[in-house]
This record gives C-alpha cells, sequence and structure tokens, in this order.
C-alpha cells in the first residue's frame, strides 16, 4: 500500500500590492551592497504600542518569512508575523506624502496620528 501525500502552500502572512511590489524593487535597485532584500517589523514604539518598520536585511533569521516578489525578497519578521497576517501592504504617493499604507485586520486601535497601532 502507497501513501501518497501533498504539500499544502500556506498564503503569505501580508499581501502586497503591485504599487508595494514595485517600490521593494526601487529599494533593491539602489540597496547597500550586502542587503538581501527588505524587512516588515513592528517594533515597539509610539503611544499605541506596536509601529510599523521597513528596512533592508543584510541576513536571514531562522523564523522570518520569505515572500519573493518581482523586484526582491520580502521578509517579515518572525516576531511580528501573528500581528500582520491578512494584512495588506501598499505604498502610496501624492502632492504631499509618500510611504507605505497598511491595512491590517488585526489592529485594535492606532494613535492620532497615525504611526503606532495597538492588537
Amino acid at each position: 500500500m502507497t501513501i501518497e501525500t501533498t504539500t499544502r502552500l500556506r498564503p503569505a502572512a501580508v499581501i502586497l500590492t503591485a504599487s508595494a511590489e514595485q517600490r521593494i524593487a526601487d529599494l533593491m535597485a539602489k540597496a547597500p551592497q550586502d542587503a538581501i532584500g527588505v524587512k516588515l517589523s513592528t517594533p515597539r514604539r509610539g503611544c499605541s504600542g506596536l509601529a510599523y518598520s521597513v528596512d533592508y536585511v543584510t541576513q536571514e533569521a531562522k523564523f522570518d518569512e520569505k515572500i519573493e516578489t518581482p523586484g526582491g525578497t520580502f521578509y517579515i519578521d518572525g516576531g511580528s508575523v501573528l500581528y500582520l497576517i491578512g494584512s495588506t501592504m501598499d505604498w502610496v504617493e501624492d502632492d504631499f506624502t509618500a510611504g507605505f499604507v497598511f491595512a491590517n485586520p488585526n489592529a485594535k486601535g492606532s494613535c492620532g496620528c497615525g504611526e503606532s497601532f495597538t492588537i
């Protein structure tokens, strides 16, 4: 008797819009030579407790989530994944501001300036 197993791919913790993927490609095009990708984390900061931080990363960490995009590798900090599951990350530019914008279904509130959130 032969038992066949299948591997089910799990969806990425964060959905990246086309605009966010393009911004990652732009960042990687001018990244420091030792950068292997861009990493999203949620450090404790701000008046609501957690903030979004996007930085270059120079080495993979064991528990980081890894998402391959057309423009480069996007990592999610292993300690932040639970706060971000189901989120969408977008890049928005207008005449006055530019930045990553997050739609996070796990966030229960945010500070008045929008820089930090709480779970």
